[in-house]
Parts: C-alpha cells; sequence; structure tokens
C-alpha cells in the first residue's frame, strides 16, 4: 500500500514495501522530482539501506567466530514494513527483526522511518533499537534517486551539482569484482564556486564515496538556479551515483559505507560501522528541499 503526504507545494508518495519514498511530485512546477524507474538501469526509486550499505568483502562478515552471509544493501528495502502511525504531514513505517532476519543478521532490532512533509522540505527520520542482550553494530542509509534531467529540451551534463562552500572533494573508487571500497586510491572532485558539472562518464566506475566530508549537496539547473538540496548532519558517509545513459542522479546519506577492499575482521571493527549497546536507541535525520 502507498501512503500520501500532501501540501500546497507538494505531494509526496511512499510505499509499505521498504518504506521506500517513491514519488516527490512538485504541484508548483508540475513535475516529478523522484526517478520513477526503468528497469533497464535501475529499478527502484528511494530504497533504504539497513543493516548495511554497500557490501561486505567477499559478500559475508563475522561476528566473533561466526560468519554470516550478506547481500548489497542489506534487506530492508526489500521488506514489508507495517505503518504504524499517519496524520496530516508525516507517515511512520517499522518493522522487527524476526526468525529470518537473524539467519543474516543476529541482532533483535526494531527500525523505524518517518517522513516528515513540511511547506517544500520533506525530512527522512531514522529510528533504530537494540532489544538484544548484548552490543549490536549497524549501517543504515538513504539512496534516493532525482530525476536529472528533469526540464525538457535538457540533458543531464547540462545540470551541476553542489556543495557546501568546499573548494574540491575527496573521494574514494569501488572495487569492481567485490564491490567494495578502494580506500588506496583516492581521486579529487575539483569544483568551480562549490559546484561541479555532472560529466557524462563521472558515474563509468560505479559511485563515488566521501568520507566525513558532506553534510550538504544539490543539484543546481541548467540556468544556474536550484533544483533541490539535501542536508545530512553528522552523518560520516556519502555516496554520489548513477548508471551511466539514465536520466537520474542519486545523492545518498550514509551512516556507515560498504567495507575497504580485503576487510576481514570483526563486524565490530569495521570503520565507521554505528554501536548500541543493549536497550539503546540511534536516531537521526536527514532533509530534501525542493526549489
Amino acid at each position: 500500500m502507498k501512503r500520501v503526504l500532501e501540501n500546497d507545494f507538494l505531494k509526496v508518495t511512499i510505499d509499505d514495501h521498504g518504506a521506500e519514498l517513491v514519488s516527490i511530485y512538485d504541484k508548483e512546477k508540475d513535475r516529478e522530482v523522484i526517478w520513477q524507474g526503468d528497469p533497464r538501469f535501475w529499478g527502484r526509486h528511494a530504497p533504504v539501506l539497513f543493516p548495511n550499505v554497500g557490501k561486505h568483502y567477499g559478500n559475508h562478515y563475522r561476528i566473533g567466530d561466526k560468519e554470516y552471509a550478506s547481500k548489497q544493501h542489506g534487506f530492508a528495502r526489500d521488506t514489508d514494513f507495517t505503518c504504524i502511525d499517519s496524520t496530516l504531514d508525516s507517515v511512520t513505517h517499522q518493522i522487527r527483526s524476526t526468525e529470518e532476519t537473524k539467519e543474516v543478521y543476529p541482532f533483535d532490532f526494531v527500525l523505524r522511518i518517518r517522513h516528515i512533509l513540511k511547506g517544500r522540505t520533506l525530512t527522512v527520520s531514522w529510528k533504530v533499537a537494540n532489544n538484544s542482550d548484548g552490543d549490536m553494530y549497524f549501517a543504515i542509509g538513504g539512496h534516493p534517486a532525482f530525476r536529472v534531467p528533469v526540464l525538457p529540451d535538457t540533458k543531464r551534463s547540462d545540470y551541476r551539482l553542489t556543495f557546501d562552500g568546499q573548494e574540491s572533494l575527496t573521494y574514494l573508487l569501488l572495487d569492481p569484482e567485490s564491490g567494495t571500497a578502494k580506500a588506496e586510491e583516492k581521486a579529487t572532485l575539483k569544483l568551480e564556486n562549490g559546484t561541479c558539472q555532472i560529466e557524462d562518464h563521472m558515474f563509468d566506475h560505479d559511485a563515488l564515496v566521501f568520507d566525513n566530508q558532506i553534510t550538504r549537496a544539490g543539484i543546481q539547473l541548467p540556468d544556474g538556479t536550484p533544483y533541490l538540496e539535501l542536508t545530512c548532519h553528522r552523518f560520516p558517509n556519502f555516496g554520489i551515483w548513477s548508471v551511466p545513459g539514465s536520466s537520474f542522479v542519486c545523492l545518498e546519506p550514509w551512516m556507515g559505507r560498504c567495507d575497504d577492499y580485503g576487510f576481514t575482521g570483526d563486524l565490530s571493527e569495521k570503520p565507521f560501522i554505528n554501536h548500541l549497546k543493549m536497550d539503546e536507541m540511534f536516531e537521526t535525520a536527514y532533509t530534501i528541499e525542493i526549489f
């Protein structure tokens, strides 16, 4: 079932399946902002990544002396959530651990995702509770895909990415075979007035992975005016991704990310992993503003 939030400016749709944001329709501009999916390129819209972001090296991870199989981005995006609260300006979804999830993720957890619409801003909040008898480790991330180009008679390379005042950014690329980060091979994204062109070949080698640099990222229309902006304070990781030849760009705020290439340590030792003690709660949020 799909849930709708609507005001004078935007109409937002969230699917119970995956608690996934599937539409932000700009009523004033008469245009859809979220990529509507195309299996030739990528069939999703804005999946929630939990309990891992990206891939574990070798598609498995270790806790103590036990190994667990894992798949890219975890299982939440393919799970039917329960809508536990719905108001005029917000909707809240929830999943709990099950015997099936414990086969691949051995923790008792509750994950709540809330979408809140105010004016031209959508807030996406996450709450993770550890109901296990001991410590719990996880990553969680957003993966919203935005339509680019969005204006008629324009192409993706007419648009620019915008950032919060930096002169340049350093990013990692993914190893094509394992899908994990080549942490020792850093590249530089040069910016001009805090922006850079969305070049045709920018994503030929998969996503760009940023650590400890991005708290605000947006997309600029060809005439230089803002299209949208995503804000994610205190998020240590960020991804920017698209598929060559497609008409979307993903701006991805992450709390944790994929393994570094070759990482075989315990999950608790993984860089950027989130740690909850028994009965602790984790909470954070990011916003999407449409101009």
